[in-house]
């Protein structure tokens, strides 16, 4: 039986480790280092990792791969195949040519398009009505090597990261469970990539998170479902950062960009820069929980029309 490294870090990538756990022979699961989590900065594993242990795996956390003592150890396990999903590193070259079968990669997007490590964001934030998992062998360059095989899944207009999130997980432990046969017997016929077709998902950053209340309606629709739940689109009123969980698009109400025009006994309704408005319907004040909008719309004193989000 082929001896498998697996490289991966979050909870997306679980599933693909079951599934090899299950079906071949893991001899070892590289993941990142365990990082402080929540308010009290509790030191943490990675998912990964915990699924590994409790399957009695050896476990590689280096912080950075490159030049490091774990990368010499493990091209010294002498590994058949490397696969990774969602590691968070590049590997370095020396790895990547190590296994006799190669290194592959299970990607969250339908590559060349959305290349990066935040493909099912991007993808929403948008507003793709498809994308899917590619399965690819891994060269230096980034989510370029050569497509093995590839399955597309819709993206409802309801969906968010976290419902695609864990659709494309399995999505992605399935198509790898069909795709490796082919791959250690190296009967499959990969397809190189166009590269003048690839589009990149970088990682978000803050500044991605804010609502700019002068985009359309869908684009700001799109922008919250496509953070949610994490990292979370954010506006300030007040003064005050508002975290924005769900929205929905209320047609044919308008006003001045960023404005609430209007509340219900379930919404903030705010003005965009289209003639459709956003109703905000799930959401997290500062120094309180998340809640929905109802909740928190029942202890409002006064009223919130007219104020102005920015």
């Amino acid at each position: 039986m082929s001896k498998i490294i697996f490289m991966g870090t979050p909870e997306f990538s679980t599933k693909v480790l079951e599934m090899l756990l299950a079906e071949h022979n893991v001899i070892a699961v590289v993941t990142q280092p365990d990082r402080p989590v929540g308010r009290k900065r509790k030191l943490t594993p990675p998912p990964v990792k915990q699924v590994a242990v409790e399957h009695a795996i050896p476990v590689y956390q280096p912080e950075k791969l490159s030049q490091s003592q774990e990368l010499e150890e493990l091209i010294g396990l002498n590994a058949d195949l490397i696969v990774t999903a969602a590691f968070g590193q590049l590997l370095p070259e020396s790895l990547l040519q190590s296994p006799k079968l190669g290194a592959i990669n299970v990607h969250a997007s339908l590559l060349p398009k959305y290349r990066g490590g935040a493909p099912i964001h991007q993808a929403i934030i948008d507003g793709e009505k498809q994308t899917g998992i590619s399965i690819m062998y891994m060269v230096k360059k980034l989510d370029a090597g050569n497509i093995i095989s590839q399955q597309a899944i819709d993206i409802e207009v309801q969906d968010d990261v976290g419902s695609m999130h864990d659709k494309l997980s399995f999505l992605g432990a399935d198509l790898l469970k069909e795709t490796l046969p082919s791959i250690i017997n190296g009967t499959n016929d990969s397809i190189a990539q166009n590269d003048d077709e690839a589009t990149f998902a970088s990682n978000i950053r803050r500044e991605d998170e804010k609502i700019d209340w002068s985009m359309s309606a869908e684009a700001i629709y799109n922008q919250i479902r496509g953070l949610s739940p994490w990292p979370v689109a954010h506006t300030i009123m007040d003064g005050e950062n508002l975290k924005i969980y769900a929205s929905r698009i209320e047609k044919d109400k308008n006003g001045e960009p960023g404005t609430i025009i209007e509340t219900t006994k379930k919404a903030i309704i705010v003005a965009t820069g289209s003639n459709d408005a956003i109703a905000l319907t799930d959401i997290q004040v500062a120094g309180k929980k998340r809640m929905l909008t109802a909740n928190y719309l029942s202890g409002v004193q006064g009223t919130l029309v007219g104020k102005v989000l920015s």
